[in-house]
């Protein structure tokens, strides 16, 4: 899949365990957990929010493009352009 979550990062940046974060947003432990490993097909705008609102973070902090199609050395120059 070509976004890659990496909600993990920020909560390690943040210093916030899952936990903490899924109760304070207002969702599971078990979701949140589908969240961090990228083993969904889609989230909800208001979870991004909410996720976004606590960690103090904007979207593109926990969501990466990185298209499967693409050769590694275009990734790579796709990442340090942006």
């Amino acid at each position: 899949m070509p976004i890659i979550l990496r909600l993990d990062v920020m909560l390690a940046r943040r210093k916030v365990r899952s936990n903490v974060l899924a109760r304070a947003i207002g969702i599971t432990e078990a979701n949140l957990s589908l969240l961090k490993s990228g083993k969904v097909k889609g989230m909800k705008f208001e979870t991004l929010e909410a996720i976004c609102a606590y960690l103090r973070c904007q979207p593109g902090d926990i969501l990466e493009y990185a298209p499967e199609d693409t050769p590694e050395s275009e990734q790579d120059e796709f990442k340090r352009a942006g």
